[in-house]
């Protein structure tokens, strides 16, 4: 593929949040090193150096204006200079990640890749300071990261976990015994004869990693992984007092009924994780089927179905900020799960679906869960959801990870990958078309009819692939005209298209005296809908792919006398018209 075309397919499959355009043709830009530092902290995403974008325009020809870069090596030289320095705290980028690329006018544009930066490398933050220099991505440009989403950033960059932290002036007078002692109570019988088994409930609590000593001041108190896991209630409203715990059954829903069973805190239990997990879970398992099987004598009730559930519901637990406000949630629905949990992923959720890949946020947590079986071992709990799910032919777990709200929702389906009912109606709508679509087509058109609408976004926990990649999918889906795109909106909308039509190999409105090609066929239906230029032309004709076999073509046809050529003052792009439409 030439620079012109891999530029092209860049600038079509963009979006704001992973594509970012500077007019800039004689020097770096310095805002430029907010978007390497927002890029780093976000999804990743382009920067192109030379380009001129014109918001209000939709059509890729008109909405990027190449301006060029003057003298790209040394602008290449520049921007390498400043990465190495102290202007930036991390330098992310490879070699190949800065390249000159050539466009159709002959000028130069300068793309820089920037990846995702790791957990441990943010947050990547410009001028020496984290809590004034560190940005993230919207759906509209960069913007400041507040001191709490910086402090997020900082702690999740540590391997060691946020809840080994010693809670000034927290006791063992703040456990609540009846948790610790029903805990304590399934330790022995999953573990007999262990020699905690003999410890008194302080050095039981201090080897789970619920009780730690300062060494320097001589202190002792609870960790945050002991208080949130076995506190009184009260004890922890008072430490993290934007936490709340809530349980909804939203299955089997009565006219005019809001739920059918819901747990939240109104002081009939202890606040606690244990209590919390201990009295949700029997909950999400009366509903799911129990095949009949057996272990010598024994019937084996704990399929890999349930397994799964509590996998989800002991990974929600686990991987919480509890240092950030808001809600350990679990909904549970006639076609599946949400398990939702306040702070972000520190893992891309790409490789949350690779599996083998860990980073808990909450070791000791995991710990003390594990201890009583009620988690897998590191890195494998994923993948156990992911393989059980795939097995019963179940649509793939959502996993979606919410810069903006900070938090993360596991949603896990118990419905088809494609619904009988909703594919009955995509075949209604699209007939033979929609049968010939590949199966991650069918799955968007899918969503984008439940929902209502789809967004790279939205599809990036179901397609589990980089956003310009989900937008080339979109823009084949425009182009065989099944999606209809929404523009206006900063976080681009696409909507199915209730009122299809296949293309027919209709008869062009004008023809010529001698027989067209099928691709003059296809220009002149191009056409017909309106005025385009060379990268609409690209765009939309599968038999060509390059800027200039589109400008021989339309010449072809404009020596038929069937198009009109003209060029805009100012302009290196030609516009082609019919000749009735011309005239």
């Amino acid at each position: 593929m030439s620079d012109v075309e891999k530029l092209h397919s860049l600038l079509e499959s963009g979006e704001h949040i992973t594509l970012e355009c500077k007019k800039s043709s004689s020097e770096v830009p310095k805002d430029v090193w907010e978007t390497y530092s927002a890029f780093a902290n976000t999804y990743g995403g382009h920067i192109l150096l030379g380009i001129q974008e014109h918001p209000k325009e939709t059509e890729t020809a008109r909405k990027f204006e190449i301006i060029g870069i003057r003298n790209p090596a040394q602008r290449k030289k520049e921007f390498w200079d400043t990465i190495n320095s102290d202007k930036v705290s991390a330098n992310i980028l490879m070699e190949q990640d800065v390249e000159e690329m050539d466009t159709e006018n002959g000028k130069k544009v300068l793309v820089i890749r920037v990846p995702e930066a790791s957990y441990r490398q943010k947050p990547v933050y410009i001028n020496g300071n984290p809590f004034k220099g560190t940005f993230r991505r919207n759906h509209e440009s960069d913007y400041h990261c507040t001191e709490e989403e910086v402090r997020a950033m900082l702690r999740d960059s540590e391997d060691t976990g946020a809840d080994g932290l010693l809670l000034s002036g927290y006791t063992m007078d703040d456990i609540d015994p009846s948790s610790l002692q029903a805990y304590r109570n399934e330790f022995n019988s999953r573990n007999p004869n262990h020699p905690w088994s003999e410890f008194n409930s302080r050095e039981f609590l201090r080897n789970l990693g619920g009780l730690t000593k300062d060494r320097r001041t001589g202190e002792e108190g609870l960790t945050m992984a002991g208080l949130l896991m076995f506190g009184k209630g009260i004890s922890i409203r008072e430490r993290f007092g934007n936490l709340s715990f809530d349980y909804l059954d939203l299955s089997s829903l009565l006219p005019g009924q809001r739920w059918t069973d819901r747990i939240s805190m109104d002081g009939t239990w202890e606040n606690n994780l244990y209590s919390f997990a201990r009295a949700v879970l029997p909950k999400l398992m009366k509903n799911l089927q129990k095949p009949f099987q057996m272990d010598g004598i024994t019937r084996i009730d704990d399929t890999s179905i349930h397994q799964s559930v509590r996998e989800a519901l002991i990974n929600m637990l686990i991987h919480a900020d509890y240092q950030q406000m808001g809600s350990l949630k679990v909904v549970q629905y006639e076609d599946g799960f949400l398990f939702s949990n306040p702070g972000n992923l520190k893992l891309p959720v790409p490789k949350i679906f690779e599996g083998g890949h860990t980073a808990a946020r909450n070791p000791r947590i995991q710990i003390m869960f594990r201890m009583i079986g009620l988690c897998e071992n590191t890195g494998s709990g994923f993948s156990l959801i992911l393989n059980t799910w795939r097995k019963q032919n179940w649509r793939d777990p959502d996993l979606y990870n919410d810069l903006e709200l900070h938090k993360v929702d596991l949603r896990l389906w118990k419905t088809e990958i494609l619904p009988a009912g909703c594919s009955s109606r995509l075949s209604a709508c699209f007939g033979q078309a929609f049968t010939g679509l590949s199966e991650k087509e069918k799955l968007v058109l899918s969503i984008a009819l439940q929902e209502g609408k789809v967004t790279t976004i939205r599809l990036q926990p179901v397609l589990k692939t980089e956003p310009e990649e989900i937008k080339s999918l979109l823009n084949d889906l425009i182009r065989r005209n099944m999606l209809v795109p929404d523009y206006s909106k900063p976080q681009y909308e696409y909507h199915i298209n209730l009122e299809f039509h296949p293309m027919q190999p209709e008869k062009p409105a004008v023809r010529a005296s001698a027989s067209l090609s099928e691709t003059d066929e296809e220009l002149l239906r191009l056409l017909q809908k309106g005025p385009v230029v060379n990268q609409d032309i690209i765009a939309r004709v599968d038999s060509i792919n390059t800027v200039a076999g589109a400008s021989k073509a339309m010449q072809r046809l404009v020596d038929k006398g069937l198009v009109t050529k003209e060029r805009k003052t100012g302009s290196r792009a030609n516009t082609y018209r019919l000749k009735d439409a011309a005239d």
